[in-house]
């Protein structure tokens, strides 16, 4: 994208600013529903500032800009923002000051900061707030410009809605709907409303196609004894969805009557809403009706049941199946001295995996980063950027799909050609903190944050680090990023439960070289119980060898050579009988036996 481009977005939102009197305005990454992944109509940070990344707000004052970015994100920032009018904020550096920070050390007392309510949760517009207050800046929630400057803004998603049948989730919404009313009575609640996509999408059993990667419907969603809605485009209704709604007790209104309806309910209606969920614009409109609270849905979702976790096994299978036919790909056009880029890896990824039975659709666009490319956490090749592989380094490929019985999310980190000492030693480490976690016995009630450092003190002894967090919760057939457990520094405060699937993925990345990152999706499950209590362990889900080459066994103790060889001994118990004899001796030949 053009820098004048950009500039000239600045300077019409500037110009709404002065007209609106706003001294200062925050874009979010996010949407109404406070989403990570948005569809294009809420890409509005992205549009005014041309920076792709997930994550990362942007702050316009009226002579400055900034986009606060965090570690995984900071190289990429930089280059797409370079020679415009926004520069970055290394957001995580202990220099780098927060947004409410910076706002009070650089606007005057008086000054009015804006935001659009809809976009900012309850928990970030009030903290948010109560900082600016202490240095006389007011707040304004009702600041929202994105139409004014954005004049062929995409439209809202019209994709059709369909059910993701019985067969699949393992319950029924009728039955999600009855234990999600059991939490929320029990927060002193008669109704809930709810935002977030994914926990609308898993308690109706109804996905769609409205942000790319994620299978979820734009919706809001009303829950209560007397007259549970769901508020959706009527365009994206079939009259089958229609009669399963009827069915299930939810009736349907237009998307843009949210804001009349919960503004008639009865003021003597209690609704629980989700306080890291609900745009503060809805709480407010809801005054006294609204009890604060957690998400009444989030550890029923994360919780798998039995059909779902029989269903991500099997997806493993075929996703397994598919990256043996991507790598062996791969490899032959690197023996024949095809030239092979990064978007042609994720096009190898995409083929083989559309081909397998189920698939819906990648979970995540792939990361496929050769040799310095690799150490940008969340790089994305573009035709600018399109690096052709050589057998002279590591490539990093962090890639998955979305299948009707489940969600993958794998990275492996492969070397081209004779790794250096260097890589290997660096892999080793990193594989060790992999498996120092996917090995853990934990009693119950451990925290992923308690968990975290399994993965990084080998690391971390040789003045070694990440910045991104070790494990994510991922959801079924729905949004592989997926809370409210989490492994990372920080605490999530959500305790590991069996049932829940999380990642295991440590990395390294030096800049300008290569980056490192080996990952498998884990699952929680009963250990044993002692007179101490219940113990609890993981089990690797995910089926599919590690690079055997970047390994220095030397670095590595008895146990951890064990692990690696019995791991992809199940890899080969699992998949060998759905590959041919090609394939299945390149997987025997992956997988053979770690030796000192």
């Amino acid at each position: 994208m053009k820098t004048e481009e950009i500039n000239a977005r600045i300077q019409a939102l500037r110009d709404v600013m002065q007209q609106e009197g706003v001294d200062a305005v925050i874009i979010p990454q996010t949407d109404p529903h406070q989403g990570e992944y948005l569809a294009d109509h809420w890409q509005v940070r992205r549009w005014l500032s041309g920076f792709t990344g997930s994550a990362g707000d942007l702050v316009v004052t009226r002579t400055k800009a900034f986009v606060w970015a965090d570690s995984r994100y900071w190289l990429q920032a930089a280059a797409q923002l370079k020679d415009t009018c926004i520069g970055v904020m290394e957001d995580g550096k202990p220099e780098v000051p927060s947004i409410a920070a910076y706002l009070s050390s650089n606007l005057p007392g008086g000054a009015t900061v804006g935001i659009d309510g809809m976009v900012f949760s309850v928990n970030s517009a009030e903290t948010l707030e109560k900082t600016l207050a202490r240095n006389g800046i007011s707040l304004r929630v009702d600041f929202d410009p994105a139409d004014l400057v954005w004049l062929d803004r995409p439209s809202l998603p019209k994709d059709k809605i369909f059910l993701h049948e019985e067969k699949h989730s393992g319950e029924s919404a009728k039955s999600k709907i009855s234990r999600v009313m059991e939490n929320v009575n029990a927060e002193g609640a008669g109704a809930t409303f709810i935002s977030d996509l994914a926990e609308i999408a898993w308690t109706l059993n109804l996905r769609s196609s409205d942000v790319e990667c994620n299978p979820v419907v734009t919706a809001f969603l009303y829950l209560s004894p007397e007259n549970s809605t769901l508020f959706v485009d009527t365009d994206k209704l079939t009259p089958e969805v229609e009669s399963y709604l009827a069915n299930c007790g939810v009736s349907t209104r237009p998307y843009t009557d949210v804001k009349q309806f919960l503004a008639s309910l009865p003021s003597q209606t209690k609704v629980l809403v989700s306080a890291g969920q609900t745009g503060i614009a809805l709480r407010t409109i809801l005054g006294d009706r609204a009890v604060i609270s957690g998400s009444p849905v989030a550890m029923l979702k994360a919780v798998k049941n039995d059909t779902q976790i029989k269903g991500v096994r099997n997806a493993m299978i075929r996703d397994g199946v598919a990256l043996v036919h991507s790598f062996m790909e791969i490899e032959r056009r690197m023996a024949e001295d095809i030239p092979t880029t990064e978007i042609d890896i994720a096009d190898i990824l995409l083929k083989n995996r559309s081909a397998q039975p189920l698939f819906f659709d990648l979970s995540f666009d792939t990361i496929a980063g050769f040799g310095p490319h690799g150490a940008i956490v969340h790089y994305s090749a573009t035709p600018a950027t399109n690096a052709t592989l050589k057998p002279d380094n590591l490539l990093l490929v962090d890639s998955g799909a979305n299948y009707l019985d489940g969600t993958t999310d794998i990275t492996r980190t492969i070397s081209l050609g004779n790794p250096t000492n260097a890589q290997r030693h660096d892999f080793t480490l990193v594989m060790k903190g992999h498996i120092a976690l996917a090995t853990a016995i934990f009693p119950e009630g451990t925290r992923g944050a308690q968990l975290d450092v399994l993965a990084r003190i080998n690391l971390w002894k040789e003045g070694l680090s990440y910045l991104h967090g070790t494990g994510h919760g991922v959801g079924h057939f729905l949004n592989v990023h997926e809370g409210p457990q989490s492994i990372r520094l920080n605490d999530t405060l959500a305790p590991m439960t069996p049932g829940m699937i999380t990642s295991d993925e440590p990395g390294l990345y030096r800049e300008g070289q290569y980056g490192i990152r080996c990952e498998n999706l884990i699952l929680t499950t009963d250990a044993f119980t002692t007179e101490f209590g219940r113990f609890y362990r993981f089990e690797a889900l995910t089926l599919f060898p590690f690079d055997i080459s970047l390994f220095d066994v030397n670095l590595m103790t008895d146990a951890e050579i064990d692990w690696v060889n019995e791991y992809h001994a199940t890899v080969c118990e699992r998949i060998l009988p759905a590959l041919d004899a090609e394939a299945q001796a390149w997987l025997i030949n992956k997988t053979r036996k770690l030796t000192r």
